[in-house]
Parts: C-alpha cells; sequence; structure tokens
C-alpha cells in the first residue's frame, strides 16, 4: 500500500453520481431552444470539461452560435434540480470514512457553486478540506496548476497525493502534476480509454481504494 497525505477527487461520477440530473437539464435546454434532444448517454459522454464544453458539444454544429444563450438556460434549470435524482456514487462514504484521517479535497471543472451544493445536499461536504471548482482558480484541470495551488497550500510533496476520478482529465492533471493517479472504471468516464492512460492505480469499486492507500 502506498502512504499519501493529500487524497484529491473528482467530483462528477466519482463522488456524486450526478449523470441522469445533467443529461435533463441539457436536453431541457435543447428543448427550450426548439433543438432535437439527445440520449443520456451521449450526453454524458460529454461531462468532463465543465458546463460550457458539455453544452457546445451538446448544441453541435446546429447551434454553434447561441451557446451563450443555452449556458443562461441550462444554468438556471440545473440549480434547480442537481439533487432531483443525483445521489452519492456507490461505497464512496464508506470510503470517505475509513479515510477521515487524510487531508482529502474535491478538484471538479464544475462550477463550484453547484458542486457545494450537491455536496451538501448529499451531507458529504463535511469530509473535505476544500471544493475547488472550475471558476475557484485562473485554470482548471487538465492545467497542472489546479494541483500545484493544492500542494503548496497544504504543503505535500507531489509523491505523497492522489487524485483519484472517472476522467480523462483527472488522470491527466495528475500525470502532469507529477501526482499519482487513480482510475475508477465505473463513473460516467469512458472505461476503455481510461484503460489506455496507464494511471498509477485502478479500481472497479471505489472500496477498492481502502487497499491501494494508507
Amino acid at each position: 500500500m502506498k502512504k499519501v497525505d493529500l487524497m484529491i477527487f473528482d467530483f462528477d461520477g466519482t463522488i456524486a453520481d450526478t449523470g441522469a440530473d445533467l443529461a435533463s437539464s441539457v436536453n431541457h435546454t435543447l428543448a427550450a431552444m426548439r433543438l432535437a434532444p439527445r440520449p443520456d448517454k451521449e450526453i454524458l459522454g460529454f461531462v468532463g470539461d465543465g458546463i460550457r464544453k458539455l453544452l457546445e458539444r451538446s448544441l453541435g454544429e446546429q447551434a454553434a452560435g447561441r451557446l451563450d444563450e443555452a449556458l443562461a438556460v441550462f444554468s438556471v434549470h440545473y440549480e434547480k434540480h442537481l439533487l432531483d435524482r443525483t445521489v452519492c456514487c456507490p461505497h464512496i462514504e464508506e470510503v470517505l470514512k475509513f479515510f477521515n484521517h487524510k487531508m482529502k479535497v474535491i478538484l471538479t471543472n464544475k462550477r463550484l457553486s453547484m458542486a457545494v451544493s450537491i455536496a451538501r445536499g448529499l451531507h458529504i461536504d463535511r469530509y473535505f478540506m476544500e471544493i475547488v471548482g472550475a471558476d475557484s482558480l485562473p485554470c482548471m484541470k487538465p492545467d497542472p496548476r489546479v494541483i500545484d495551488y493544492l500542494l503548496e497550500k497544504y504543503n505535500v510533496a507531489p509523491a505523497k497525493a492522489v487524485m483519484i476520478g472517472d476522467g480523462v482529465n483527472d488522470i491527466t492533471v495528475a500525470k502532469n502534476a507529477g501526482i499519482l493517479s487513480c482510475a475508477y472504471l465505473n463513473g460516467l468516464g469512458n472505461r476503455e480509454t481510461l484503460l489506455q492512460m496507464d494511471a498509477d492505480y485502478y479500481c472497479e469499486d471505489l472500496l477498492d481504494i481502502h487497499g491501494l492507500f494508507q
């Protein structure tokens, strides 16, 4: 087992299963703009680079010039419905309790206010020192400066920090910053893509993390 001092968790698909509410709000946005809906699975394939990219991809070529309109519609709807069907990912609360003695932060490309609302609504915010969102710093994943900020703030050496997430950006930012990476294969991210990324650790079930770090 590897000893770590700081555990950095992704949010969507790792901490919280937000997929249903994200897809619902995207399709509400498309309907409001008189555009054709998309299958939930397709929308969830667009998640990971923040709301702007999510909507840009969902709009596609058909409405490329209407991104600001989409952002406005989506934001109002999602803020009202972000806890309709969102739940904790399987076993994540057991993992957070198990590592209660460790410094833990959330690092997400979701807007901070939305991540905080969900974390509070699911009663898991108490497990974390801090939540860093897309708008918390001048950059976001996979820019290594977001990790550098955390390492400096919490006085942790790169070799003693791990990024745990289900997305390409989570593994990429860890590699870019020289910290450990742990890919969760059953979140929102593409499993096959993650397997090709040569993460330091892989887990099928979040409970596997118990046996990887100490």
